[in-house]
C-alpha cells in the first residue's frame, strides 16, 4: 500500500498520472520510444509543450487576455533573479512572509531600490503583515502567496496600481482567485504539478521591455516567449508530468472543484490540532495555509511517541522544516481526504496513549 505523502515537495502525484508517466517512460505515444529519448524538437513534444501552456493559461482563466504561459528551469529560486532582471528598472517592493521571499529580495538587491514593505520576520514568520503602504513609483510589488516553511498564506491580496508579481510555487491551482490581478506568477512544478525540473512562469506580456539592461538571452522572458518555451531543450519529463496533472485536475472540474477538497483537508487537520490538548498550531489561525499545516507538541518528551505511531501508521514526510522545527503536513492538490483523515486518526490515538 502507497504511504500517506505528507511531503512538502516534491509533492504527491495522482496515482493515474503516475502510471501514464511510467508508461511513457518506456513507450511513448505508442512509437515505441522512451519519452526521455525523443528529439525535444519533434512533433510529439511540441505537443507536450503547447498543450502544457495552453492548460495553465485555461485552468487559472487567463486564455486571450495578454498572458503567456512558460515552461523554463531553474526553479522558483531563479524566478528570484529573472523578475528583478527583466522587471526591476528602479525600484521595487517586497513584502517578506517567508524564507523565499527573504531570498528573492536577497537577489533583487543587485538591480535597484528594494523597498521592504513589510515583514512578519519578528516574529518568526508566523502571520501575515497587514495595513501596510506600497509606494506608487515601483516597478512592481513582489509577493510570496504560500510559505511552506512557516505555514502561512495569504488570504487577500493588496489592492494596488503597482504591477502585481507572485512567487505562488506551493499553492498555484489550489484556490480561486482572480489572476488577472497579478502581472506575473511563478511557480516551481514540484508543488501541485509534478516532479522537480521545471517551473510555470505567467506573464502579462505588455510588462516586459521596460528595463534599460541588457538582460542575457537566457534570463529574458520575451526570448522565451517568442520562442515558445523552447528557447533551449526543456525539462521533457518535468513538462510532461506537468500537463498530465493540469489534464487531470482539469477533468476533475478544475480549480473550483480542487478549492472545495482542499478547504475539507485543511478544516479536519485544523479541527484536530485545535481540539487535541497534545499539540498546538505555529501560525496566527486567520493566516492559516491550507496547502502546509504547521504544528508542535505542547510537550516536546512525547515526541517519540508520536513519531512512531505516524511511521507505523504509512505517514511520510511529517516532520517540519529543518530551520523550525515541529510538524508539517503539506496537503497538495493530489493528497486524497482519507490521507488526513489516517493522520487525525493517529493524532487521537496518541491522545489516548498518552492522556
Amino acid at each position: 500500500m502507497k504511504k500517506h505523502n505528507f511531503s512538502a515537495g516534491p509533492c504527491i502525484l495522482p496515482e493515474e498520472v503516475l502510471k501514464q508517466a511510467s508508461e511513457a517512460i518506456l513507450n511513448f505515444n505508442n512509437d515505441n520510444l522512451s519519452l526521455i529519448e525523443i528529439s525535444h524538437r519533434s512533433k510529439a513534444f511540441v505537443n507536450v509543450m503547447e498543450k502544457a501552456r495552453s492548460l495553465a493559461l485555461e485552468l487559472l482563466g487567463l486564455e486571450n487576455k495578454g498572458y503567456k504561459a512558460l515552461f523554463l528551469q531553474g526553479g522558483a529560486s531563479l524566478e528570484f533573479l529573472m523578475v528583478a532582471y527583466n522587471l526591476l528598472n528602479k525600484k521595487a517592493a517586497y513584502l517578506n512572509t517567508g524564507t523565499w521571499s527573504d531570498k528573492a529580495i536577497k537577489e533583487a538587491k543587485a538591480f535597484g531600490e528594494l523597498v521592504e514593505v513589510a515583514s512578519s520576520k519578528d516574529k518568526g514568520y508566523s502571520y501575515i503583515p497587514k495595513n501596510y503602504s506600497i509606494p506608487e513609483d515601483a516597478d512592481y510589488l513582489h509577493l510570496t502567496s504560500n510559505n511552506t516553511v512557516a505555514g502561512t498564506q495569504f488570504k487577500e491580496f493588496p489592492k494596488t496600481n503597482v504591477p502585481l508579481v507572485c512567487d505562488m510555487s506551493s499553492d498555484i491551482f489550489s484556490r480561486q482567485l482572480d489572476f488577472e490581478k497579478f502581472d506575473l506568477i511563478y511557480a516551481g512544478a514540484q508543488k501541485n504539478m509534478g516532479p522537480a525540473g521545471t517551473t510555470l512562469v505567467v506573464v502579462k506580456e505588455d510588462i516586459l521591455g521596460n528595463v534599460e539592461r541588457h538582460i542575457p538571452s537566457m534570463l529574458n522572458y520575451q526570448v522565451h516567449i517568442d520562442k515558445d518555451s523552447m528557447f533551449n531543450t526543456p525539462s521533457v519529463f518535468a513538462v510532461y508530468v506537468s500537463m498530465l496533472t493540469l489534464q487531470w485536475l482539469k477533468d476533475l472540474g478544475g480549480i473550483p472543484f480542487i478549492e472545495k477538497v482542499n478547504q475539507k483537508k485543511a478544516e479536519l487537520l485544523y479541527s484536530e490540532i485545535d481540539r487535541n490538548p497534545l499539540f498546538k498550531g505555529i501560525v496566527a489561525t486567520e493566516d492559516r495555509s491550507t496547502m502546509n499545516a504547521t504544528f508542535t507538541l505542547v510537550d516536546e518528551t512525547h515526541k517519540e511517541t508520536f513519531d512512531k505511531l505516524w511511521q507505523e501508521a504509512g505517514i511520510n514526510g511529517l516532520n517540519g522544516h529543518r530551520s523550525v522545527g515541529g510538524y508539517r503536513a503539506s496537503m497538495y492538490n493530489a493528497l486524497p481526504l482519507y490521507s488526513v483523515q489516517a493522520l487525525v486518526d493517529v493524532m487521537q490515538e496518541f491522545e489516548r496513549k498518552v492522556s
